[in-house]
This record gives structure tokens, sequence and C-alpha cells, in this order.
């Protein structure tokens, strides 16, 4: 007869542990991947809510259509872009800005949308005019892998926070009137400018002290408020 413990577990009574087999992440679908849910009754109300001027032409994507192509003579628009403060027609310190950098309105995330539409606010609240300089002297836009970009600052501390979750299928295109550039690039990085130092800024702003530049910033989503668009003439 064979040994009765032969046939035991050699770890015990314990039953043979198996090995984790690791839970596979689902990642975040791609711009080119997702069809968009905006509808007539959207148009509607983004004519309502944003003031959309009344000779924009907009179009619905069909379920072929992707955010990263839009049709010849048009441009995507992401409905976080509209809460970011984002207006048409748009302003020409953004057309500058996009141009420069070679992208695109719809790479533009949230916070970089909602940060650039804040601070061409502020500038015209103080009766001055952002120029990518400025621009490049208080952060710097930069681009992830997909190609969105975003926008950090090493010395301003810029709070900036989007609620919406489902963003990605928001979508919708405009008609290209002002000469936008139409499908995604690669971002050419602004220059960071040494003739424009933090006491130039403050003189730009006419601002007392440097605590005044970061309290402005510190709180620059009021200034995508639909009061301050209409303020400085983004908003009729």
């Amino acid at each position: 007869m064979g040994d009765p413990t032969s046939s035991k577990n050699p770890s015990g009574d314990r039953p043979a542990q198996r090995s984790e087999v690791p839970k596979r992440t689902q990642k975040a679908p791609k711009a080119d991947d997702v069809i968009s849910t905006v509808t007539e009754d959207s148009f509607i109300l983004f004519r309502k809510k944003f003031h959309f001027p009344n000779d924009l032409v907009m179009k619905i994507p069909a379920r072929t259509d992707r955010a990263c192509f839009p049709p010849p003579g048009y441009v995507t628009v992401y409905e976080f872009s509209l809460r970011a403060g984002l207006r048409f027609p748009p302003s020409s310190e953004l057309i500058d800005i996009l141009t420069i950098c070679g992208v695109c309105l719809s790479q533009f995330s949230y916070r970089a949308m909602s940060i650039v539409m804040g601070l061409i606010v502020l500038f015209r609240d103080r009766g001055v005019v952002l120029s990518s300089e400025c621009l490049s002297r208080m952060g710097r836009l930069f681009s992830d892998e997909q190609g969105r970009i975003s926008f950090r600052s090493k010395w301003l501390d810029i709070r900036t926070r989007d609620p919406s979750k489902g963003w990605i299928n928001n979508f919708f295109y405009v008609q290209n009137d002002w000469g936008l550039q139409e499908k995604w690039g690669k971002l050419k990085e602004l220059p960071v400018p040494l003739h424009i130092g933090a006491e130039d800024l403050l003189r730009i702003l006419k601002l007392p002290y440097l605590d005044a530049l970061h309290y402005e910033v510190r709180y620059l989503s009021r200034y995508i408020d639909e009061e301050y668009l209409f303020k400085v003439g983004l908003s009729t």
C-alpha cells in the first residue's frame, strides 16, 4: 500500500494558492474612437446659454465622424470649451495663440482653455491685450501623448476644476470663418521671453504688488463667468 500522506498538499491542509491574474485597467477612450452625442436640441441650448451669434453655422457629427477629423471648412468644438469661456467669434488673442502653437481648438483641455480665456479676460479687464509672450511668462502649454493640450505654471497657483465626466462625447462642428487650424497638430511650445519678468507683468496689468497678481490668478475662474465675458466684449 502506498503512503496515505503522499497525496496530501505539501503545504498541509491549506488549498494550493492560485496565482492572481492582474485585472485589466480600462483605458480611457480616445477622441478618434468616440461618437458625438450632440443633437439639434443641444444646439438650441448652446445658442441660448452661450449666446451664439445668429449667423454661426454649426453641424452635427454623423456616427462615422470623429472629433479629430472635422469636415473641410469646419473646426471641432467641445461643449466643455464653451463652459471654459470660449465664445464665437473666437477672440483675436486666442486665434493668435492657437496659430503660433500650431494646434486647433479641440486640442485644448478644459484647464488650458479656461486658463487662456481667463487670462485674456483678466488682461482686457485691465485695459491691455494678452500676448503670447505674457502667456508663456506666466506658465507653459504642454501636450500629452494623444496631443491634448494642458497648462502648468511653476510660480502661479492657477486652480481649475471641470466637473463634467462625459465631455469626450460632447463635440460638434462649427464653420471655420477665422482661418483656424482644423486638424490636430503637434504643439510648438511658446518660448519663454527673457525680457518679461514678474515686475513687467505687474506694470502691464497695473497691479501694485505680486500678491495681487497671485490673488487674481488663484481665482481666475471668475473671469470666465458670463458677466466678465460680456464686460470685455467677448459675449453678446
